[in-house]
């Protein structure tokens, strides 16, 4: 057994889940010593309609969706690549669909109750066909302009590699303040391969894949971007190349820098995470993620 989701089927062969609530797990999220766009003052601050649910908590929607198309080698060989629209905040609602196009892919999109969009993407198996993130990204390689927030990065920058792991009761730190357990409590998707005395195929218990980007990103990657500034993701895309992610393994993570931009509100850049599993060297997935700044954030910003 793994999902008990109910799942309804189109006339177009569309899968769908219910409308669910998502829980905001980041209200006291710190970075650079100030609080994010997640706290309700600093929203507020920014002209935000309130603070925003953090972006991959949506993917677990999907999880239950992809594995009802693919069935289990969608955690290992699966691949979900999503553009954020609009930000949900705490008790709005938030319904999933995944429409297959070949046997292989599948175009995403969640809603809110009233209809307002929240993201839109792909979902696909298997390394090769085009996602939602290879054309976006590609678009926004041209020149970037006058940078003045993340004006020292340089594409092909890499830092550090650093070795996590997510058990079920230690902390993610500043960045994730909420253990592995904790989210399991609040998911929208509840699966018996996630828990510690579950039906896992993989011998244990596999981690769910919106807390890959945590897993990703627990120890902040380091990259000379000046502050303080408030950001936000705007784009994010997790492929499991030889998964699945396993809870209480050790994994070793490398950023580099694939991208940098800019629009009217936040300068932005991408940045590529590889996950290798470090007693085996097999490298188990990636995360891309294309975070903005908010310019009215940094102080002294030019007008």
């Amino acid at each position: 057994m793994t999902f008990q989701t109910q799942i309804a089927i189109g006339d177009d062969a569309t899968l769908s889940g219910p409308f669910r609530r998502p829980a905001q797990m980041l209200a006291n999220q710190e970075y650079g010593g100030h609080a994010s766009v997640h706290d309700d003052a600093e929203a507020a601050r920014l002209g935000l309609a309130g603070a925003p649910i953090e972006g991959p908590t949506h993917f677990s929607q999907f999880d239950a969706l992809a594995v009802r198309r693919w069935g289990q080698v969608w955690f290992e060989r699966g691949c979900i690549s999503s553009h954020f629209l609009n930000m949900v905040v705490a008790g709005e609602q938030v319904q999933a669909f995944l429409t297959p196009f070949d046997d292989h892919s599948a175009t995403i999109n969640a809603v809110k109750h009233d209809g307002t969009s929240v993201l839109t993407g792909t979902a696909s198996i298997g390394i090769g066909t085009s996602t939602e993130l290879d054309v976006r990204r590609l678009r926004g390689l041209g020149d970037s302009g006058d940078l003045y927030i993340v004006d020292q990065l340089e594409i092909g920058m890499t830092a550090a590699p650093v070795v996590t792991t997510m058990g079920f009761n230690n902390n993610n730190g500043a960045l994730y303040p909420f253990s592995l357990a904790e989210k399991l409590e609040q998911i929208t998707e509840r699966s018996s391969w996630y828990e510690p005395d579950g039906d896992s195929p993989w011998t244990a218990s596999i981690v769910p894949t919106e807390m890959i980007s945590v897993l990703a990103h627990q120890a902040g990657a380091h990259f000379p971007v000046r502050g303080p500034a408030v950001g936000l993701f705007i784009d994010l895309e997790v492929r499991f190349v030889d998964g699945p992610v396993l809870v209480g393994r050790p994994y070793e993570i490398v950023h580099s820098v694939v991208g940098i931009g800019q629009s009217r509100a936040v300068e932005s850049y991408w940045t590529e995470s590889t996950v290798t599993d470090v007693e085996s060297g097999r490298h188990i997935a990636s995360v891309l993620l294309h975070q903005g700044v908010f310019k009215a954030s940094y102080p002294g910003y030019p007008s």
